[in-house]
């Protein structure tokens, strides 16, 4: 298991570059995203199992938009 933090000029940049992970191994899934203070854009974070490969038909979709926070980072 790896979590990977991602980090994009904007939300669906972020979002979308954490899901594609998903389709190479088992994830989680792209987190809510978040901003980080005093630092250039958003950031969305997977956790992914590089034991194992997503079944065929297994896609990993970023969070509906009503359950996306703004949240300072490691609060």
């Amino acid at each position: 298991m790896v979590v990977i933090d991602v980090t994009a000029a904007d939300e669906a940049t972020a979002t979308l570059a954490a899901a594609e992970l998903g389709r190479l191994w088992r994830s989680s899934g792209p987190s809510a995203p978040w901003h980080t203070p005093g630092r250039p854009g958003v950031s969305v974070r997977a956790y992914l199992d590089l034991r194992h490969r997503p079944a065929a038909t297994e896609e990993v979709h970023p969070l509906p938009g009503s359950r996306r926070k703004y949240r300072t980072h490691g609060k």
